[in-house]
């Protein structure tokens, strides 16, 4: 089960929608929290809210070190003194040493298992460096992204290579591209064969709607408080 904790689109009313992204992943293996938003106090009161125990998370992934990804994760360090997290190996020194000092902290470079069916892309891109999740499910896989630096195709091409692609949710830079560039984007994930899509965060409104049309129930709509649950 995938829940939106963080988003600047809304979809819960209960909800308080803010600039940033994060997404509880909960399976088998474990329960993962991919980015924190960036605002410690929101994604918290977003957390209670919805019933959801601070301690129960396992593990975090941060994508790459922009305040609206990573800025919630000092006030979820102080709700869970056993958390395991795993951020680009390109994080500056000192980010790691200060949450390494209420948790664990694991650098990525290549691709590498987070829990059981879950492990990120390692990092990618150049100018921000940034990791994304692939998560493996009895539909196939899902592709959870923070703001898709990289490049939103390219981290689809990495995870399509090692099955069919389900999902793929988050945050895929667009609000800034033409539409040409969009419609590129829209018909090369088509052509990779992902099932759907749940755009939100830093996609924009007019490349949302451009894969709305394009994926038809395919589409997901998402923001925060958007749940989506996979069965086995």
């Amino acid at each position: 089960m995938l829940t939106v904790l963080y988003d600047n689109n809304p979809a819960d009313p209960r909800l308080t929608a803010a600039w940033g992204f994060a997404c509880l992943i909960e399976s088998q293996g474990g329960t993962i929290l991919f980015d924190t938003g960036g605002d410690g106090a929101i994604l918290m009161q977003n957390m209670a809210t919805l019933g959801i125990d601070p301690a129960a998370i396992d593990a975090v992934v941060l994508s790459h070190n922009h305040a609206d990804h990573v800025g919630g994760v000092q006030a979820l360090l102080g709700s869970n003194d056993h958390l395991v997290v795993y951020i680009p190996g390109s994080f500056p020194d000192e980010f790691g040493r200060q949450v390494g000092e209420r948790a664990r902290v694991v650098e990525v470079g290549g691709p590498m298992e987070i829990i059981e069916g879950v492990h990120t892309t390692g990092e990618m891109g150049t100018t921000i460096v940034e990791q994304s999740l692939i998560v493996e499910t009895a539909r196939g896989l899902v592709v959870v992204t923070g703001c898709a630096h990289p490049g939103i195709v390219d981290v689809v091409r990495r995870a399509a290579a090692q099955d069919e692609i389900d999902l793929v949710i988050g945050g895929f830079h667009l609000r800034d591209r033409s539409q040409g560039d969009v419609q590129a984007v829209v018909e090369e994930l088509l052509d990779l064969g992902v099932r759907r899509v749940a755009p939100c965060h830093c996609t924009g409104a007019e490349a949302t709607n451009a894969f709305e049309a394009a994926f038809g129930w395919g589409f997901v709509p998402c923001g925060v408080g958007t749940v989506i649950t996979i069965e086995p």
